[in-house]
């Protein structure tokens, strides 16, 4: 793809459906998101019923590590601006949740987070009841949250994001730039086109760990 289309507010190119091979038109809209930065909307419709939808980021920031201590009540209403390449860690519950092809950027705050948590741990618990040891587990985890809630549990919030759009806003986080080597390790989640290289980066992973040690 040429370069040149990405400084265009809106513009459509034509590809060929994957399922019916008929012509189908790609829809590439240009937007701009506070905390996220430039984008494009990527999406096709055919007749056939084939759909396609994605978002490209446009523009970086320098990879960020935020961490805020979760101490009180009060704490839970710090900001956390989460990005579809941001990687949220807990690390006293094990609680790892990772950036996947079809990851939801957000605006919350650190309770919200928690209920996000909870409601993946709800889901988790249900596939695993036949496993003792792994429902126990999800158990435990379910009653910390509800310990943090009422701020009788303290816990460790970490935001950590390569392409900066990410982060935890209070005066209580600690906001880190990551080397190359640690950024490197953290997955986009999102299609990254860099348009200096000319050069297209999918990752398709999607990775969310609630059950970890």
């Amino acid at each position: 793809m040429n370069p040149d289309f990405l400084k265009q507010e809106r513009f459509e190119t034509k590809i060929c459906c994957p399922l019916c091979q008929a012509d189908l038109v790609m829809n590439w809209q240009r937007d701009n998101i506070p905390y996220f930065g430039e984008i494009m909307h990527i999406s096709a419709r055919c007749q056939c019923s084939f759909r396609f939808a994605d978002t490209m980021i446009l523009s970086s920031k320098e990879p960020m590590r935020y961490e805020m201590p979760v101490e009180t009540s009060e704490d839970l209403d710090a900001r956390v601006i989460r990005s579809t390449s941001g990687t949220i860690r807990i690390p006293e519950m094990g609680v790892t949740i990772e950036p996947g092809s079809v990851s939801e950027s957000y605006v919350t705050n650190i309770e919200g987070v928690l209920h996000r948590v909870r409601d993946v741990l709800a889901t988790a618990s249900r596939w695993v009841q036949g496993d003792e040891e792994k429902s126990s587990r999800s158990e435990e985890l379910l009653c910390m949250i509800e310990e943090v809630i009422q701020g009788k549990r303290k816990i460790t919030v970490i935001v950590e994001d390569p392409l900066g759009n990410s982060a935890i806003i209070s005066k209580k986080a600690k906001a880190t730039r990551l080397s190359e080597e640690e950024a490197e390790k953290l997955n986009t989640g999102m299609i990254v086109f860099d348009v200096d290289k000319s050069k297209l980066v999918h990752d398709v992973s999607d990775n969310v760990q609630p059950l970890g040690d």
